[in-house]
């Protein structure tokens, strides 16, 4: 077998969702002789929820894409013991297929760093398997890695860290930057991976001239297939190469040699779109972005937290509105199938707040349970059976009991 003939998928967001499933199927099936995929947990390794984001990477697979899949577990390096250090360098050197999501890129490297991982993973490349590299993990594996959490959250000054440059060996001088079109700021400018178009652009003056800028939108892959010596897109968004004051941009779909990435990008007369706008509360009726989608988002966790049952329920009205206008806009399949799956996730965080409301002494969630069974009745008359059936199912966890009678739903609490 020759060298370099694998895939290096890179995902600006959305790994484990809807957009990705024909993703992840398209790539197993190029994986020979039989697909042995792996999910990589250590970016997440410090979150108390390490292990349901691995258990929800394998429930995915398993449900969604039809391919059983195992965790390797590497959560930090100075706490994982030598034998189990090298289960899990044996159990990557035998698989073709890795998966390594979201949680902190600075954390990840640091772990991987004087460990064969680094090496490993290349390895499976080189000998033709697939490594996919999302969302933080995507940040890692360039030249210099964006320190997301340290700047965005923590208020450290602008700054770059060393990556582990698996690319460098593929002959690709890069840093990938992720969440590259991000809304959550509603009323700031949060694209660039939560930078904004100010900082990043000083971030952009900190790097050598000879490094490529490569930014994913979220909900969108590039697939580089070394043995084609292309890229190719996937999902619902753009991928964005800078080099030297060019900047292209290529759609999903579109195919483009590996050359642009190594700098060939002088000669091609492109003429780069205007960058996306920076949203404003609602942008837009139409969900022609993701900006209205986080900004429900966003408030629902918020009212959630806040306790603001009415407000709560509002914002799955209002998301579930935006959907079916977009279905009569004739908006892509693709995108209504991902905001369907941000409902339906709303809805399960809404039911495990119920579930442990219910336990509280003295707790008034009328309003609330009114709330979801009018969202439950709208799903109904849409005949959207399963997002209704989500809620129920998310009232059942919390033992609320609803009985469909003639005169419409009623609830009371389980035995």
């Amino acid at each position: 077998m020759t060298p370099n003939n694998g895939m290096i998928a890179l995902m600006g967001s959305g790994e484990l969702t809807a957009t990705m499933v024909e993703v992840h199927k398209e790539l197993l099936a190029k994986v020979q002789p039989l697909p042995r995929a792996v999910f990589l947990d250590t970016p997440a390794g410090f979150q108390l929820n390490a292990d349901h984001l691995s258990r929800k990477a394998v429930a995915y697979f398993h449900d969604h894409v039809q391919q059983a899949m195992q965790i390797v577990s590497f959560k930090a390096k100075e706490t994982t013991t030598p034998f189990d250090a090298e289960q899990a360098f044996h159990a990557l050197r035998e698989a073709n297929y890795v998966l390594i999501g979201p949680g902190s890129p600075t954390y990840a490297i640091r772990n991987w760093q004087q460990t064969p991982i680094p090496e490993v993973l290349t390895r499976c490349v080189e000998n033709g398997g697939c490594l996919v590299a999302a969302s933080a993990a995507a940040l890692t594996v360039g030249r210099f890695a964006l320190p997301v959490y340290e700047i965005y959250k923590v208020g450290q000054d602008l700054h770059w860290v060393e990556g582990l440059n698996l690319l460098a060996h593929f002959g690709l001088n890069l840093v990938v930057v992720p969440h590259w079109n991000n809304a959550e700021g509603g009323t700031h400018d949060t694209r660039f991976c939560y930078m904004g178009a100010t900082r990043f652009e000083k971030l952009q003056s900190f790097l050598p001239e000879d490094v490529t800028i490569f930014g994913l939108d979220e909900h969108t892959a590039c697939v580089l297939d070394l043995e084609a010596d292309e890229a190719v897109v996937r999902g619902i968004g753009r991928v964005t190469v800078r080099n030297r004051g060019v900047e292209l941009t290529f759609a999903k779909g579109e195919h483009f040699p590996l050359g642009i990435l190594r700098g060939g990008m002088a000669h091609l007369q492109r003429q780069p779109p205007a960058p996306p706008p920076v949203p404003d509360r609602f942008p837009s009726e139409r969900m022609e972005d993701w900006s209205t989608v986080h900004t429900l988002e966003t408030a629902f966790h918020a009212h959630l937290e806040g306790g603001d049952a009415k407000a709560t329920a509002s914002t799955l009205l209002e998301l579930d509105r935006l959907i079916w206008q977009a279905r009569q806009e004739g908006e892509s399949e693709e995108f209504i199938a991902q905001a369907r799956e941000v409902l339906r996730e709303l809805i399960v965080s809404l039911g495990m707040e119920l579930d442990a409301r219910s336990k509280e002494p003295a707790v008034d969630s009328t309003a609330l349970i009114a709330s979801l069974l009018e969202l439950r009745e709208r799903f109904r008359r849409e005949r959207k059976w399963e997002e209704a059936d989500a809620v129920r199912e998310c009232l059942r966890r919390a033992d609320i009991v609803i009985e469909d009678t003639r005169d419409g739903p009623r609830w009371h609490m389980g035995a």
